[in-house]
C-alpha cells in the first residue's frame, strides 16, 4: 500500500514536541509525522486520557496496536503539522509491515508483499497465465480500489448504502465493461479499456479475474454486490440472447452508470430449484403483451434497479415452461423493499412484487420457453464471479491475521511468535493458495474453450470451485476472528473487516447455488461424462 504522505508543513524535534503534553496543547508522533490532536480530543471513541498520556511523545507503537491505518488516512491530513527532524530523513517513514513486504519483493514485484496477501505471481513468480497488459490493468485497478472505494468501504456498509454516483466514477474509468464478460462490448462500454491500459484485442477472462479479485479488496461482499451484483448477472443474458432492440435499450445505460439492472430469478419458495417457479407470464388475447404476476426474494440490487431480468413461467410446468422478460421498474405494479440480512448491507437485497404488471412481448429476452436454459447459461459466469469474490476474501482473512499478528503481543511476546498461531496462518495460507491456483486453471480454460464447450465441461468444475472458494473463506474467517479474539467482534476498528467478512460468508456460501447442491452437480456431471 501506498505510504500516506503529506506536503511537509515543518520540522520540529522531540524535544519541542515534548513541550506539548497536555490536555490544552496535545501534539503525538506516529511514524514520524506529528500530530496536533488537541481539537480531536472531544471526539476520540477512547476518551481524552488514553491520547493525552502519549501526548508529547512518539506513540507510534500503542496507536498501530490499536488502530488500522484506515484511521490515519481519513483524520490525518487534518491533522498533521509536521515531521520529526532526527526520524526522518528526506520526510519518509516505513513502518514494520513495509519492511516484512520488502523482504519478499524482486525488482518485478506488487502490492505491500505481506506473506500470502496477494497471489504468488505479485511476488514475481513465474507464470503462464498473465502478461503485461495484465499487470497495467492491476496496477490501474488497484489504485482506483484504493482511492475511491477502500477508504470508505465502513460508512457505506454501516449506512447500509453508497453514493450512486460511483457507478459513474467506475463508467468514466472504463470498468463497468468488465462486468459483461469477454470480449469486451464496445458498441455500449466504448473502445476505451480501463483508461487506455488494455486494448480490446487484449482483454481475456484474466483481465476478469483481476478486476475482480483487486475490488475484492476492500474486505465488503455489500459494496461489491451493490457495484456489480445486478449487473454482471443481469446485463449479460440480455448482451447474449436478447434482441438488438433490448441490447439497445439498456446497454449504454447500464455500461454508462445511468442506469442499473438486476437478475430476479429466485422466489420464496423456488431458490436453486429454478425449473419449478411460480412467477406467471400470461400473453394478453392481442399477443401484444404479458401480464406477468408472482414475487422474487433476495434480489441484488433491486430496490434501486432500473431493469430486472426476470425468470418466469409462460408454458407448462418444469424447465421447458420457462422464459426470460426484461421488466421495467417504470411500468405499473413492480414494487419491492429492501430486505434486512445478516450482511452485505449496501447491495440493496430485495423483495419484489409483480402485479399484473404489463410486459410487451418485445421485451422477451431471446426465445419463449427457452428461458431455463440461458438460465443454466448464465450460471457458470455467476459462480465463477463469486469463486473470485471468495477467494480474495479469505486472502483478505488471512492477511489481516498476518498483520494483527505481527503488531498484537499477548503473554510478553508477539503472537505470531505463538507456534499455535502460525499453525493457524499456516493452515489459511495452504487453502488460498490451493483454491487459487484452481481458479486460475479454470480461468484458463474459459480462455481457450469455445463458448458452447464451455457450457458442456466447465458446469460441474465451476460449481466445484464455488464451494471450494467459499468453504475456504468461511476457514479463513473464522481462523482469523480467533486471531483477532474480541476486534473480530466489534464493528469497525482494526477488526472490522474480518468482522464484516465472517457476516457475510452465508451471502457466498448460499446464493448461485448452495455447497450442497454444487458438490452434487459437480459430482453427478463427471460421472455423466464418464459414463459410469
Amino acid at each position: 500500500s501506498p505510504l500516506v504522505c503529506w506536503s511537509m508543513t515543518k520540522i520540529y524535534t522531540l524535544e519541542e514536541v515534548a513541550k506539548h503534553n497536555s490536555v490544552d496543547d496535545c501534539w503525538v508522533v506516529v511514524d514520524g509525522k506529528i500530530y496536533d490532536v488537541t481539537a480531536f480530543l472531544p471526539e476520540h471513541p477512547g476518551g481524552k486520557k488514553v491520547v493525552v498520556s502519549q501526548s508529547g511523545k512518539d506513540a507510534s507503537q500503542k496507536f498501530h496496536a490499536l488502530h488500522d491505518k484506515g484511521v490515519l488516512e481519513k483524520y490525518g491530513k487534518d491533522l498533521y503539522i509536521g515531521d520529526v527532524a532526527s526520524k526522518i530523513p528526506g520526510g519518509k517513514k516505513i513502518n514494520k509491515f513495509q519492511i516484512i513486504g520488502e523482504q519478499m519483493k524482486t525488482d518485478n514485484a506488487f502490492g505491500a508483499g505481506i506473506p500470502y496477501g496477494d497471489p504468488n505471481w505479485y511476488q514475481d513468480w513465474n507464470s503462464p497465465y498473465y502478461n503485461d497488459s495484465h499487470r497495467r490493468f492491476r496496477k490501474y485497478i488497484r489504485e482506483f480500489t484504493e482511492k475511491e472505494i477502500m477508504p470508505y468501504t465502513h460508512e457505506w456498509d454501516e449506512a447500509k448504502q453508497f453514493p450512486k454516483e460511483l457507478f459513474k466514477k467506475l463508467a468514466d474509468a472504463q470498468l463497468l465493461g468488465f462486468c459483461a464478460g469477454a470480449p469486451w462490448p464496445s458498441e455500449y462500454a466504448g473502445e476505451t479499456l480501463a483508461g487506455g491500459t488494455v486494448k480490446i484485442e487484449e482483454y481475456d477472462h484474466f483481465h476478469e479475474l483481476i478486476f475482480g479479485d483487486e475490488i475484492s479488496r476492500c474486505g465488503s461482499g455489500g459494496v461489491l454486490w451493490g457495484l456489480f451484483g445486478g449487473l454482471s448477472i443481469g446485463l449479460p443474458p440480455v448482451l447474449r440472447f436478447g434482441s438488438k432492440f433490448l441490447q439497445d435499450k439498456v446497454g449504454k445505460g447500464c455500461l454508462s452508470g445511468e442506469k442499473v439492472i438486476c437478475l430476479a430469478i429466485t422466489e420464496p419458495y423456488a431458490g436453486s430449484d429454478v425449473a419449478n417457479l411460480t412467477t406467471t407470464a400470461v400473453k394478453t388475447a392481442d399477443g401484444k403483451h404479458y401480464i406477468v404476476n408472482g414475487e422474487k426474494k433476495w434480489i441484488t440490487n433491486g430496490v434501486f434497479a432500473d431493469y430486472f431480468t426476470t425468470a418466469v413461467r409462460t408454458g407448462g410446468p418444469g424447465m421447458k415452461g420457462v422464459s426470460m422478460l426484461l421488466i421495467e421498474r417504470t411500468f405499473p405494479g413492480v414494487t419491492t423493499r429492501q430486505m434486512k440480512c445478516s450482511g452485505v448491507w449496501p447491495s440493496g437485497t430485495t423483495y419484489i412484487t409483480f402485479e399484473d404488471v404489463k410486459v410487451p412481448v418485445e421485451n422477451l429476452i431471446g426465445k419463449e420457453n427457452k428461458g431455463f436454459r440461458y438460465i443454466m447459461l448464465n450460471f457458470n459466469s455467476e459462480r465463477l464471479a463469486i469463486s473470485i469474490q471468495a477467494s480474495r476474501f479469505a486472502r483478505v482473512c488471512l492477511e489481516e491475521a498476518i498483520k494483527h499478528a505481527y503488531r498484537r503481543k499477548t503473554f510478553g511476546k508477539r503472537l505470531i511468535d505463538h507456534p499455535v498461531i502460525r499453525m493457524k496462518i499456516a493452515h489459511m495460507a495452504r487453502q488460498a493458495e490451493a483454491t487459487h491456483a484452481w481458479l486460475e486453471n479454470i480461468v484458463y480454460q474459459m480462455n481457450t474453450m469455445t463458448y458452447e464447450e464451455q457450457q458442456v465441461r466447465l458446469g460441474g468444475p465451476i460449481a466445484l470451485l464455488k464451494a471450494q472458494t467459499t468453504i475456504t473463506f468461511e476457514y479463513c474467517a473464522r481462523e482469523a476472528a480467533q486471531i483477532f479474539g474480541g476486534l473480530a467482534y466489534t464493528r469497525g476498528g482494526q477488526g472490522e473487516k474480518v468482522e464484516r467478512l465472517y457476516r457475510e460468508v452465508r451471502a457466498f456460501a448460499i446464493p448461485a447455488g448452495s455447497e450442497e447442491i454444487m458438490l452434487d452437480l459437480g459430482v453427478r456431471q463427471a460421472m455423466r461424462f464418464a459414463k459410469l
